[in-house]
């Protein structure tokens, strides 16, 4: 997604109302990958400034249950959101700075990702959260420890 007019075809892709509202929301999350929703309302405040929580928390809620934003929530951390979604990536995360980054796919041996038992279910996604240092909190000036 790159413009409004491509935000305005993705919504009504999915079957949903065009409103100011749901357009600047979609294209925040676009914007700032990973963000939280206190960066989501201020972000969006920027060209709303009427717009209330309530408006923000439903429009992300709306366009997470249609599929257009990813809703990822790490132990311990605050509801992020992406508009990376159908693809079955994962994440990082820095246990300093909070910072979360995607990460492609699990390499080498990854037997962990088939369950010994499926107990009857038909598997469409695993999710793997790796959690570390980001460079930043890693360098010789950073003052994160763990």
């Amino acid at each position: 997604m790159t413009s409004a007019l491509d935000a305005r075809q993705v919504l009504r892709g999915a079957s949903l109302r065009v409103t100011r509202p749901r357009l600047a929301v979609l294209e925040t999350v676009e914007a700032l990958p990973h963000a939280d929703t206190d960066s989501i309302i201020a972000a969006v405040r920027q060209d709303l400034p009427d717009v209330s929580h309530q408006t923000v928390y439903d429009s992300l809620r709306t366009l997470t249950a249609s599929g257009l934003v990813r809703k990822i929530q790490p132990a311990g951390s605050v509801a992020r959101y992406e508009t990376r979604v159908g693809d079955n990536h994962h994440h990082m995360v820095c246990r300093a700075c909070g910072t979360v980054v995607d990460v492609d796919c699990a390499v080498g041996e990854t037997v962990c990702l088939t369950p010994s038992d499926a107990h009857g279910f038909q598997i469409d996604e695993a999710e793997v959260v790796y959690w570390g240092l980001c460079p930043d909190c890693r360098a010789p000036s950073g003052t994160a420890s763990l």
